[in-house]
């Protein structure tokens, strides 16, 4: 588990944004979603982030109780409201953050 911390580390009203991220082992696209996530994270989350990250090569099950089917896969869980999907390499940040709800 990996927190970014609020680039502007002044207190918010907005809780710390829960992320999963799920990888397939240590593969370079892994590594690229979780390098990726961690500076959207730090440029462009004001309140923080808690990322988790599962491993679905050792706990194939979260696989089928999560419908993830293709990886990498990054979820935001909002309360109240649908989860948030974004599958791939998260290289195209502005693509990132509106299928995670942050900006137009």
């Amino acid at each position: 588990m990996k927190k970014a911390k609020s680039p502007t580390g002044s207190p918010s009203k907005e809780k710390e944004w829960d992320l999963r991220l799920y990888v397939a082992g240590h593969t370079l696209r892994s590594i690229a979603a979780l390098e990726n996530l961690q500076k959207i994270c730090r440029e462009h989350v004001t309140v923080g982030c808690n990322i988790k990250i599962f491993d679905v090569l050792k706990s194939p099950q979260l696989a089928v109780a999560e419908n993830i089917v293709a990886l990498p896969m990054l979820v935001r869980t909002v309360p109240g409201a649908r989860p948030r999907r974004m599958i791939g390499d998260l290289s195209d940040t502005q693509k990132v953050l509106r299928a995670l709800g942050v900006g137009s």
